[in-house]
């Protein structure tokens, strides 16, 4: 499992990458994303982490493949909810939900879900129920 800051880190890269399918981040998304973490403890990683990929340009195919790896390696976790709102509320800011943001949000859900069973199958996946 890991870390609490590296998985909000990883909610801040996967935002990146579904502001980008369409090939530029919107000012509209920014402010969604912005409106949306006011009043999230974590926002500060969240943004910062966004914003480092989007200055440094990273290709959007390399930070998904990072980001999934950093979400599977933690685990089911009730923040996946939070972060799937905030992936839909900010593809849907500017001019609302295009393909592109659509594959991704899709492909996300399943990549991440698929990963999951096959952990539960392999028994490897502690489920929150598991350490409480």
């Amino acid at each position: 499992m890991v870390n609490k800051e590296r998985l909000y880190e990883a909610f801040g890269e996967i935002i990146y990458v579904v502001a980008m399918a369409d090939g530029i981040v919107q000012k509209e998304e920014l402010e969604q994303l912005e409106k949306m973490l006011a009043n999230h403890p974590w926002a500060k990683i969240i943004k910062w982490s966004f914003d480092y990929e989007l200055e440094k340009k990273n290709d959007p195919k390399n930070i998904y493949k990072k980001a999934l790896y950093t979400l599977v390696e933690h685990g089911p976790d009730k923040e996946y909810e939070l972060l799937f709102n905030l992936l839909e509320e900010i593809a849907k800011a500017s001019d609302g939900l295009d393909r592109e943001e659509a594959e991704v949000l899709i492909d996300f859900d399943m990549d991440l879900r698929s990963q999951f069973l096959k952990d539960l199958e392999k028994n490897n996946l502690l489920l929150q129920d598991d350490l409480d």
